[in-house]
C-alpha cells in the first residue's frame, strides 16, 4: 500500500469560506442573544463566553485577512484605479 503526502497546505474553497464566515457569525449571534434574553446557567455561561470569544477571534482574523487582501489588490490595479480618479475629476469639470 502506497500513500501520497501533499506538502501544500489544504486551503478551503471560497464558497465554503464564506459558509464558514456566515456560520461562525451566526453561531455568535445565537450566543449574545442568549446572554441577552436568557438566564444562563453559570457553567453553560463560562462555556458561551469562551466560544463566543473564540469566534469572534476567528472573525477578526479573517476580517484582517481580506482586508489585507483588499490593499494587494488595490496596489495590485492602482493604475486602473488611478485612472477612475482622474476620469471622475474630468467629467465634473
Amino acid at each position: 500500500m502506497s500513500y501520497v503526502v501533499h506538502n501544500e497546505p489544504c486551503m478551503p474553497s471560497k464558497k465554503s469560506d464564506k459558509m464558514n464566515f456566515a456560520a461562525s457569525f451566526a453561531e455568535l449571534e445565537k450566543i449574545v442573544e442568549r446572554f441577552e434574553h436568557q438566564e444562563i446557567d453559570l457553567e453553560d455561561g463560562l462555556k458561551d463566553f469562551e466560544q463566543a470569544l473564540a469566534l469572534a477571534r476567528s472573525l477578526k482574523e479573517r476580517l484582517i485577512s481580506v482586508e489585507n487582501k483588499v490593499v494587494e489588490i488595490k496596489k495590485k490595479f492602482k493604475d486602473v484605479l488611478d485612472g477612475e480618479d482622474s476620469e471622475k475629476s474630468t467629467l465634473i469639470n
